[in-house]
């Protein structure tokens, strides 16, 4: 009997000290960089089935959505594949959780992890981040540049009253960019204010701002519920500034705004993009990163009768625009349709 209780506390000791490193580390961000070791449970050899979290963001925006629809098909026609999308905060804590091998895959704008690659911007309190590669860009994450009727170029916001997103965020930079490239100083000429998408519109229609920077799919909801009530400009990057910006920072790309995205547009609007992006942890298998990055390309049709952003999926699209390595695995199904070398 002795020896069988012993056996049986061994075991549900070991059973709970499996359960307590599932999770991943607790550890505060600053201490989960590239290098730090993770407490987590090792990635599945190649071959394997396996099961990863999806880091993606808030639970009414288009990348827990869209998670959720990749998740749904992959368990049908992707079986060896389980995905578990997480509700999250999305760009910035995705590569957190991906550090800490809390989540294995996630979503982020090329620009985000551009920054946390070279541990700037956003990341330059926390240091540059390695731990990750890239999976494929999916869609576009238009930059925006929304004025009251009459506003022609973003060289007219200078002494202007500009909401630039909130304070630190990606669009602040992106705003920040933006009106660099037109000789700008976002700190210095502009009266600049940190809101968020809903509250900028709110600011515009009332009169205390004169444009607002918004960076997003579009149509963006705050900008179609602004158009229906107020006249609006949505302003051009005009291709000489858009060249100098993708010249200086190779996460940016052309984006074309068609005329009827929004009420009262007078003409299609020119203007730059990021691209939401899914990243994984480098150490995930190559053979199931292939299956993973074949399975949603492959898949294109299934995803899109249940979200409109898998019309957009597109294997020339995914590989362009894009700094941080491609995981070995996604680029092998690239290299074999063709649109990597």
């Amino acid at each position: 009997m002795k020896k069988t209780l012993g056996i049986f506390l061994a075991l549900a000791l070991a059973v709970g000290l499996t359960a307590c490193g599932g999770k991943g580390s607790e550890k505060p961000a600053e201490e989960s960089k590239a290098g730090t070791a993770s407490t987590a449970a090792p990635a599945a050899s190649t071959g394997q089935a396996v099961n990863w979290n999806f880091a993606t963001g808030g639970s009414t925006g288009t990348y827990y959505a869209f998670g959720g629809v990749i998740a749904n098909v992959f368990s049908e026609k992707v079986p060896d594949i389980k995905l578990t999308v997480q509700s999250t905060g999305a760009s910035k804590a995705n590569i957190f959780s991906l550090d800490d091998n809390e989540a294995q895959i996630g979503f982020v704008q090329n620009d985000v992890m551009d920054y946390a690659m070279k541990g700037e911007s956003l990341f330059k309190k926390d240091g540059k981040f390695d731990s990750f590669a890239t999976v494929a860009a999916l869609y576009p994450e238009t930059c925006q540049i929304i004025g009251a009727k009459g506003l022609k170029s973003v060289a007219d916001l200078k002494g202007k009253n500009v909401s630039v997103g909130d304070a630190g965020s990606g669009v602040e930079f992106n705003a920040t960019q933006i009106l660099a490239a037109y000789g700008i100083d976002i700190e210095k000429d502009i009266k600049k204010h940190n809101l968020s998408f809903g509250d900028s519109a709110e600011a515009l229609k009332d009169g205390k701002i004169d444009a607002f920077f918004i960076v997003a799919g579009a149509p963006t909801t705050a900008v179609t519920e602004l158009a229906t009530t107020n006249d609006i400009s949505l302003v051009s990057i005009d291709k000489e500034h858009a060249d100098k910006l993708m010249k200086d920072y190779p996460f940016y790309s052309e984006m074309n705004i068609p005329k009827d995205t929004y009420k009262g547009l007078e003409g299609d609007v020119s203007t730059v993009a990021v691209k939401a992006t899914i990243i994984c942890r480098k150490d995930l298998p190559e053979d199931a990163v292939y299956k993973l990055t074949k399975g949603i390309f492959e898949n294109k049709d299934t995803i899109a009768e249940s979200h409109a952003k898998g019309k957009l999926l597109d294997p020339k699209y995914a590989t362009e625009s894009i700094s941080v390595p491609f995981h070995p695995g996604a680029a092998k199904y690239f290299k074999e349709i063709g649109v990597m070398k």
